[in-house]
């Protein structure tokens, strides 16, 4: 239990004390530039960019970690996967190729309450301190929303040229669904290996603690980020 505690420590100072990487989780410089210089269709570079976006998007993971750390049935794995992907998809396209502009710092900051309430949720907080549960299924599909909104946020910052533009950030779009797929893989894979131990239910309130902490770090910074910008 102790080395447990270790690495809980561990990881909280590291969203506490890196600034940098907490901070919405943007497209390298080189990305961005690259980006930018596109001038008609790119299907494979956007596919890239947007696998690398969610594979990277420590947001997206953590929420989709609290999703899925209860699920045993591969159908069940795949219903609310869909559902996020779905909210996801269309806020997304909604947002790039629409134009609906939000706050980027205040879509993040939902980002982590969404994070805090899977959570929350996992450890039975809302039945055993509020008395109810709220319908998982939509939660997790208007999450999906937010989740949208936070990654169109980061493409509507670069003027990006109209010539192919459907194209690219559909492919975008199609790239995020693959980076999600690798990375939930490898947390699946992780997940039923660590089911296979003995301390898997007995570390599980801590796991769960440790996203919640991670998701009120999240809120709190980009909190602080919106309000700073507005002085």
């Amino acid at each position: 239990m102790a080395h447990w505690k270790r690495l809980s420590a561990i990881l909280i100072a590291l969203f506490l004390c890196a600034p940098t990487t907490v901070s919405a989780h943007g497209l390298s410089s080189k990305d961005a530039q690259y980006l930018q210089l596109i001038d008609g269709a790119a299907i494979i570079p956007l596919m890239y960019l947007g696998a690398k976006h969610m594979v990277t998007g420590y947001d997206h993971l953590l929420f989709l970690v609290g999703v899925i750390f209860f699920l045993y049935r591969l159908k069940d794995i795949l219903l609310y996967v869909s559902l996020f992907t779905i909210g996801h998809s269309i806020t997304l396209l909604a947002g790039a190729l629409g134009g609906i502009r939000v706050n980027p710092y205040l879509i993040d900051a939902i980002i982590g309450l969404s994070i805090v309430y899977k959570g929350f949720e996992n450890l039975g907080g809302f039945r055993r301190f509020l008395g109810f549960q709220p319908n998982t299924r939509v939660a997790v599909l208007v999450f999906g929303f937010f989740h949208g909104f936070g990654l169109a946020t980061k493409l509507q910052d670069f003027a990006l040229s109209t010539n192919g533009l459907t194209t690219n950030i559909v492919s975008f779009n199609v790239g995020v669904e693959i980076g999600q797929l690798l990375a939930l893989t490898g947390v699946l894979i992780a997940l039923s290996f660590w089911r296979t131990r003995p301390g898997y239910m007995k570390h599980a309130y801590l796991t769960n603690s440790l996203l919640m902490c991670a998701g009120f770090v999240l809120v709190g910074y980009q909190l602080t980020g919106y309000f700073t910008a507005k002085s």
